[in-house]
């Protein structure tokens, strides 16, 4: 039971540590949860007018949620191809649950898209690439990253089930969860994109202005 509750505990509190936070607050003496959507990842903090913010937001937050995986390996390692696995699709949960729900910051965080593609690479790495895909592809078809994070997300589980054989029910409900929670935190964009009023990459966020608050 120690590898799960270690590896659990790191990848979580790696995960929950907020990247676009530090940096707006380091760099621009700003709190990035007042600027745009309120959302502190990368799309947000780009759009905040710190481009080169954003991206370092976008790799320390995949990066992150990676290392919290193959931490999580490493220290399940003899249990068995199985059990390593499970315990690495456990901290690949908490990990991403990390961003969203982070303690640092009254569990409000981030929409966990960047977190998400880290512990799809870290568990296998061709879904991840293929999920990566997706995204640039609809993304450079609409400028929507909304729309391309949704739809990068649902394909996981298609990718995930055909590049990785195992079908514990630790695996399945991993796969399965994962997506579901980023496509659950993009709620407000989805009824946007749907009422046509969603903003495209490049224009200011639409979050505050059609809610008048953030939406994390």
């Amino acid at each position: 039971m120690k590898p799960w509750i270690v590896s659990i505990s790191i990848a979580y509190l790696l995960g929950s540590i907020p990247f676009g936070y530090l940096l707006v607050r380091i760099f621009r003496k700003e709190d990035i949860r007042d600027q745009g959507s309120g959302n502190i990842g990368a799309t947000n903090v780009a759009r905040s007018g710190a481009k080169g913010l954003g991206v370092a937001t976008l790799l320390l937050d995949l990066g992150k949620a990676y290392a919290g995986v193959w931490i999580a390996a490493h220290i399940a390692a003899g249990l068995g191809n199985a059990g390593t696995y499970d315990v690495e699709v456990a901290a690949a949960v908490a990990a991403v649950m990390g961003h969203v729900f982070p303690v640092w910051l009254g569990f409000r965080g981030g929409k966990g898209v960047a977190s998400a593609l880290g512990v799809f690479l870290a568990l296998t790495w061709p879904s991840g690439l293929a999920v990566l895909l997706v995204f640039v592809a609809i993304f450079a078809l609409t400028r929507y990253v909304s729309l391309a994070s949704i739809v990068g997300a649902a394909t996981f589980p298609l990718f995930g089930f055909h590049f990785v054989g195992l079908r514990t029910p630790m695996v399945v409900f991993g796969f399965l969860f994962i997506p579901l929670l980023v496509i659950v935190k993009h709620h407000a964009n989805i009824r946007r994109l749907l009422h046509g009023t969603e903003s495209r990459f490049g224009t200011q966020s639409g979050d505050k202005i059609a809610t008048g608050k953030a939406e994390a």
